[in-house]
């Protein structure tokens, strides 16, 4: 069985939503990203994955896939009968690599990541400067448009879903772009998408920063 090392409404939540949406059964395991510790038994989470972040996937082979873009691509294509990535040769999946990576470094860690994690208020503010554009970019593509890839529901959007949620609670103004407001409101509403925020948001009022 997969396990998922995570981090209650981290980038890691893009995974879960992965994992159900595609019916995969995996183990998850809850890891504190400040003391570095597994919390069901205190394990060194770096003994695990050196980087000391999630997503964190254990292979039924015992390997160790680690970044989101990868990690996402890997569930995908585990059951491509559910579709939640185009396959391998279709011109979509490289449209599908091609939202992964933004979603990853100009939300993720161009914004999410100093804005959570730096000290350094001029680290913040070069972030701040830059996100406006980079959410409108977003919401343009999204215009007309139900979801990031294709007509149906990728990997990409449980991606952008998460960084949503995070980006509304930094601030940055979601609702007040209609394309991005009405999107992440029917991402939220599939089942297991509901399920897996559910989840995780109840998991992250029983551990502490």
């Amino acid at each position: 069985m997969l396990q998922l090392y995570f981090w209650p409404m981290a980038c890691s939540l893009a995974s879960r939503i992965a994992l159900m949406e595609a019916g995969i059964e995996a183990r998850y395991h809850l890891v504190h990203l400040w003391s570095k510790k597994r919390i069901e038994d205190d394990a060194d989470f770096l003994a695990i994955s050196p980087k000391g972040a999630v997503p964190v996937l254990i292979l039924d082979s015992g390997d160790r896939l680690t970044e989101s873009a990868a990690v996402l691509q890997y569930i995908a294509d585990l059951n491509p009968h559910a579709e939640l990535a185009p396959r391998p040769g279709d011109p979509g999946r490289y449209r599908l690599q091609e939202w992964l990576s933004f979603i990853g470094t100009e939300m993720h860690k161009g914004f999410l990541f100093p804005t959570f994690w730096y000290k350094d208020e001029a680290a913040k503010a070069s972030a701040r400067e830059r996100i406006g554009q980079t959410v409108d970019h977003a919401a343009s593509h999204l215009a007309g448009r139900d979801y990031l890839v294709g007509d149906r529901f990728t990997v990409a959007d449980g991606y952008l879903a998460w960084a949503l949620l995070l980006l509304r609670h930094c601030g940055v103004d979601i609702d007040g772009r209609p394309q991005l407001a009405s999107y992440l409101a029917r991402i939220r509403a599939r089942p297991m998408v509901s399920e897996a925020i559910r989840t995780e948001m109840a998991l992250s009022k029983t551990v502490a920063p």
